[in-house]
């Protein structure tokens, strides 16, 4: 199928998902994971209908973005961003998904402040507890929020969470309904600032799941663009580098 029909038929999907979970469609937000996606094959997408263009890493996402910024499209950031990267990353992002550490917000505040703007950005939380996934625990994350909001710079619409890999749909549920409990919890304690907008979870392989479990924001690739010939370990390390675990 071609890349307007797999989009046509993920909408589909996403569509069905939505109204089984009792939501509207129109509701749940597609952000197109366009890691290893050349740049003509991201602009049939756009032109196609897809708005908002998720990238994981920073040099591929800044190549990108020089060639397609004529389209009419948002740009995410969505994979892990260090901090030695946020100069670049404000140069395309509208939204960044991967806020899960205080080092990345005081030292994206301190530039934006440079700048004298504004960025929309989303807290990771590791539901699914490995050591290999990045984000802030679940224990912590509502800790990571309140101090965020501090930061007029930075403006919180709700959280992000990547699912176990696995084919077991109930640890997979596990993972999307431990990020919709922080975000009620979220909601309940009525931090200022703090708009609980959006719960980005769900990919190609459970974005239908997610969406039940309160996800209205999926990050879909694959079954937009096929399948890869990168896996997914080079844009989710099996393992941390020192200078991850010491939040750098």
């Amino acid at each position: 199928m071609s890349i307007k029909e797999n989009l046509e038929q993920v909408k589909q999907n996403i569509a069905n998902a939505a109204v089984k979970a009792g939501k509207r469609p129109e509701d749940i937000v597609l952000v197109m994971a366009t890691k290893t996606v050349d740049t003509e094959r991201i602009r049939e997408a756009v032109r196609a209908g897809g708005r908002i263009i998720g990238e994981n890493k920073i040099q591929e996402a800044m190549k990108k973005y020089e060639v397609l910024k004529d389209e009419d499209a948002e740009w995410h950031f969505i994979g892990h961003l260090q901090t030695n990267k946020v100069k670049d990353v404000l140069k395309f992002a509208d939204m960044i998904h991967s806020v899960d550490r205080l080092s990345l917000v005081e030292k994206l505040d301190q530039r934006l402040q440079q700048e004298g703007r504004s960025m929309d950005i989303l807290v990771q939380v590791n539901t699914s507890h490995e050591e290999s996934k990045y984000g802030i625990s679940p224990e912590e994350a509502i800790s990571l929020v309140r101090q965020t909001a501090k930061y007029d710079t930075l403006k919180v619409y709700g959280l992000m969470t990547i699912g176990l890999f696995t084919k077991d749909e109930v640890k997979i549920r596990k993972c999307f309904k431990a990020l919709k409990e922080i975000n009620d919890n979220i909601i309940k304690e009525g931090i200022d600032k703090v708009q609980m907008k959006y719960l980005s979870m769900g990919m190609s392989g459970d974005y239908q799941i997610a969406i039940e479990e309160g996800a209205n924001m999926v990050r879909i690739g694959t079954a937009i663009f096929g399948a890869r010939n990168t896996p997914d370990a080079y844009y989710w390390p099996s393992e941390k580098t020192d200078a991850d675990r010491a939040g750098q």
